[in-house]
């Protein structure tokens, strides 16, 4: 087992204008936490980056680059192997665009350590927040997440959320080669995963910010992916 217990997990594509404040970010955290970065081939330099950070970093920041543009879902799933086979006590997912604050990673780890075995950084719960998002698209997470509660029985109230934390034997039994889903029906899934192994599940409120810098990854299809998969995930082994 590892002494340093913590590990972030950030996809990039295409964050060079927000790798290196995230790596600063990171970094002034406590030294529990080490950074592994799941590049898909980012034309703007964006592992060159990071590659120049490693050296002084003392051991916490990590660079895994992959041949393409392969997916959220699967940029995570390839975090979550890497960090059972370096055995991290706690793994958590995060966005390097700042709409998730680094510094709410203390208040998710302290809840992983309380005995929570699934975490989640909530904008839908009591006290959690949404801001520089337009109403629309406010109204159309919000009531996404209403239609993944009522097909799926269970009563996460922020079921689409990216900001989480996991203890290692969650990921260690979940079934993660049967999980192909990419964008927020992954983040579905891994949840609805957890409940199904009866693992305690907690969400926290945070204030989510939306990008300042870079281009968002949203499509049309990773909403279709979602709307459709939630009935998938009823018959999936997981």
């Amino acid at each position: 087992m590892t002494n340093n217990n913590s590990l972030i997990i950030i996809p990039t594509f295409n964050e060079k204008e927000n790798v290196d404040k995230m790596i600063d970010a990171v970094l002034e955290l406590h030294h529990s936490f080490h950074v592994l970065f799941v590049d898909d081939n980012s034309p703007d330099g964006t592992a060159d980056i990071i590659s120049k950070r490693i050296a002084g970093s003392e051991g916490r920041v990590h660079l895994e680059k992959r041949k393409g543009k392969l997916g959220l879902g699967t940029a995570y799933i390839h975090g979550f192997r890497w960090a059972i086979k370096n055995q991290y006590n706690f793994v958590f997912e995060m966005d390097c665009d700042f709409s998730h604050n680094p510094k709410d990673l203390i208040r998710l780890q302290q809840e992983l350590k309380n005995g929570t075995d699934l975490v989640i950084g909530s904008r839908y719960c009591r006290g959690g927040k949404v801001k520089n998002w337009p109403f629309k698209r406010i109204l159309m997470s919000y009531f996404a997440s209403v239609y993944v509660r009522l097909i799926l029985f269970i009563s996460i109230k922020d079921t689409t959320a990216g900001f989480k934390g996991y203890r290692l034997e969650v990921l260690e039994k979940i079934k993660l080669d049967d999980i192909h889903f990419k964008g927020y029906a992954f983040q579905i899934c891994m949840k609805y995963a957890a409940l199904r192994h009866k693992f305690k599940v907690k969400e926290i409120p945070i204030t989510f910010v939306d990008r300042v810098q870079g281009v968002s990854k949203m499509s049309t299809g990773i909403f279709k992916e979602a709307f459709f998969g939630v009935w998938k995930m009823r018959r999936m082994k997981l």
